[in-house]
């Protein structure tokens, strides 16, 4: 799914598709679950890749572009959205875990570009301060990432209500993602009543996205809170984004309780979800991406597998954790 300028966005069954080009959120993914990895080899290769195609993603500004067309052109202007958060989340992580010393380096200084810009897209600054909080843990007096976190905080609204334990009218994407940024910027600053409205959030969202023992994550069309029953289409990022979540629940409080929820996440890409159908191509061991009401969609894009990935590193962290 890559070549030499980075990995490609989309594919055709398991073939990439090159004409599509490349995308930023893709590649900052890709540095992401590349980072986490504790030994070299190809996951180290991968990295280097990712890292190199994101920090030239990034203007002197700190702001990001997105789109790369098939021929290596840029085809859209520096921006903060989703892609600018997400190179954050990427670096930030790179910068805090990766094994390789120049790669810690190179993405601090990307890390330090960025983290001075701010989104008026509160998806946007919620990836970016996922990053954020893995350079604050490991350097706590790290200004610039208390600062996007605390603003993080201030952008994230009160819960509505008992029965809708949210701060959004509506559930749109990366919803788990939320709950975690709020938990992990609280942790952070030292900030309890964050923390625990984090763990809220995210125990209303596991509650409510839980059917019959299984997850049902929300539908890439968002949720209301007058709208009941499993929806459609389902999409791999949404569970990765859960069982990040509660790892990180689990990694702040040490509750057990919340493995449960990494292991629900890893079992829908093993067929327990609501079409009881196997979201993993046992053949080229990648992730669909997305599930139908009784079929998949047999292509197997890049933040699919990436989903896949991420979530299994969440369920191998968390063995022998009970």
């Amino acid at each position: 799914m890559s070549d030499q300028r980075g990995l490609f966005e989309h594919a055709k069954g398991t073939e990439p598709r090159v004409e599509h080009g490349y995308c930023t959120d893709d590649n900052a993914r890709m540095l992401v679950v590349t980072s986490r990895v504790p030994d070299v080899g190809a996951a180290h290769q991968l990295s280097r890749l990712a890292l190199h195609f994101t920090r030239a993603a990034q203007a002197n500004d700190g702001r990001c572009r997105n789109r790369m067309d098939a021929a290596g052109r840029w085809t859209d202007e520096p921006g903060t959205e989703d892609c600018w958060g997400r190179s954050i989340w990427g670096f930030g992580v790179a910068a805090a875990q990766h094994r390789n010393p120049a790669v810690r380096r190179w993405a601090q200084q990307s890390f330090d570009k960025g983290v001075q810009q701010r989104s008026p897209w509160p998806r946007s600054m919620v990836f970016a301060a996922l990053g954020a909080a893995e350079v604050a843990a490991i350097d706590p007096q790290h200004t610039p990432a208390r600062a996007l976190l605390n603003d993080l905080l201030g952008m994230i609204g009160p819960l509505l209500r008992d029965d809708w334990v949210w701060p959004e009218q509506q559930l749109a994407y990366g919803n788990a993602s939320v709950a975690e940024a709020v938990m992990a910027a609280g942790a952070a600053l030292g900030r309890p009543l964050d923390v625990d409205r984090g763990l809220r959030m995210l125990s209303w969202l596991l509650a409510s996205e839980t059917r019959d023992g299984h997850l049902s994550v929300t539908g890439v069309g968002g949720r209301r809170a007058d709208e009941h029953g499993p929806q459609f289409d389902q999409q791999p990022i949404e569970v990765a984004a859960m069982a990040d979540a509660c790892w990180r629940a689990h990694l702040i409080t040490g509750d057990p309780s919340w493995i449960g929820g990494v292991e629900t996440a890893a079992a829908w890409f093993r067929g327990h979800n609501d079409a009881g159908l196997m979201m993993i191509d046992e053949r080229s061991h990648g992730s669909y991406d997305g599930l139908h009401p009784h079929s998949v969609n047999l292509n197997q894009g890049a933040e699919s597998t990436l989903a896949l990935i991420s979530t299994m590193q969440r369920t191998d962290a968390l063995v022998g954790s009970r």
